[in-house]
């Protein structure tokens, strides 16, 4: 089986490399994610390939990988591949789903208590501005507020169990969920338009699809109550950004925070040097990470166990903890 070879991208778990190694020939990229130029140049001579989401998975990319039988994509997403494609050419692609639920569950509650408590612009005036003025940064609590989380998975569940020990009430969305399942874990069932409307906090865990695209629009967001916050920890295009820039400068809602935005992929991604820009960067109440929601050591590791588990039972291998 040493014949076989992997290619590693990306800064996954190192242990990844260190059990796959046991069985076969691994090569890493040192932590790093690789160009397309890059990849192109390499993938030709690989029958594995371990990644998280950089660079795109193209047709030409696809065509230049001859031996490819496999993709480990080490996030929830796949929509960085193209499926269809890889499909029709025999190679197995496969993510990991849940496993960085409680990452992303735990950075949502981050932000919106960064939002409402106004930490990051008071962080800025005292170390930048030097000034100390407490008086500035009134904020709210989350306590007795309710909070609506659209997409009751993994991610949502696990943000609705930690909203309710802020004392929070709960109504969430999840069309393929019965009216009991929601009770089960403390919420209330809604209709997408109802969830908006009456929600404090809106909390977004749900995959960009055809129906999702676009979902926060003018129209949506018109029906928000006043100083409403949107946190969108899923996929920037479920959030018009134009829209949404334009509700904040007017007023209209409280926040928005987000740690994915529209264009944070485009033209050569993380691994070029592409100008990256958004009018709601000029907004006070708007917050953004870069994608970092499953970007911990705990997260990492679980996504990494259950990659190589994958790879290990798809090439007959017993699964082996390490």
């Amino acid at each position: 089986m040493k014949n076989l070879k992997c290619l590693i991208t990306d800064a996954v778990y190192p242990g990844i490399a260190e059990e796959l190694g046991r069985y076969i020939h691994v090569t890493t990229t040192g932590g790093k994610p690789l160009t397309k130029a890059e990849l192109l140049e390499k993938i030709g001579e690989y029958d594995i390939l371990v990644m998280r989401v950089d660079p795109k998975i193209d047709r030409e990319i696809l065509d230049a990988a001859k031996n490819l039988k496999m993709i480990g994509v080490c996030a929830v997403g796949t929509n960085h591949i193209d499926m269809e494609y890889a499909n029709e050419k025999g190679i197995n692609v496969f993510n990991a789903p849940g496993m960085n639920a409680n990452a992303v569950a735990e950075l949502t509650i981050c932000k919106m208590l960064e939002i409402s408590r106004n930490t990051i612009p008071a962080n800025y005036d005292v170390k930048v501005n030097h000034n100390w003025d407490k008086y500035k940064f009134v904020g709210r609590e989350l306590r007795g507020k309710t909070l609506g989380i659209m997409g009751f998975g993994r991610i949502g569940r696990r943000v609705c169990e930690l909203g309710r020990a802020f004392k929070m009430r709960i109504v969430a969305y999840d069309p393929y969920l019965r009216p009991d399942q929601f009770e089960a874990e403390g919420a209330r069932g809604a209709s997408i338009e109802e969830l908006i409307r009456v929600s404090d906090f809106i909390s977004i865990h749900v995959p960009l699809t055809m129906e999702t695209k676009n979902m926060f629009n003018k129209e949506s967001i018109a029906t928000m109550k006043k100083g409403a916050v949107v946190l969108n920890m899923s996929r920037g295009g479920i959030v018009n950004e134009q829209d949404m820039y334009e509700a904040l400068k007017e007023g209209r809602i409280g926040g928005y925070a987000a740690d994915v935005m529209q264009n944070e992929l485009a033209g050569s991604g993380l691994t070029g040097h592409d100008e990256f820009a958004s009018p709601l960067f000029e907004c006070d109440n708007f917050i953004v990470t870069p994608h970092l929601g499953a970007q911990s050591e705990d997260a990492a590791k679980d996504v990494g166990i259950y990659i190589t588990g994958k790879i290990k039972n798809m090439l007959g291998l017993n699964r082996e903890e390490f």
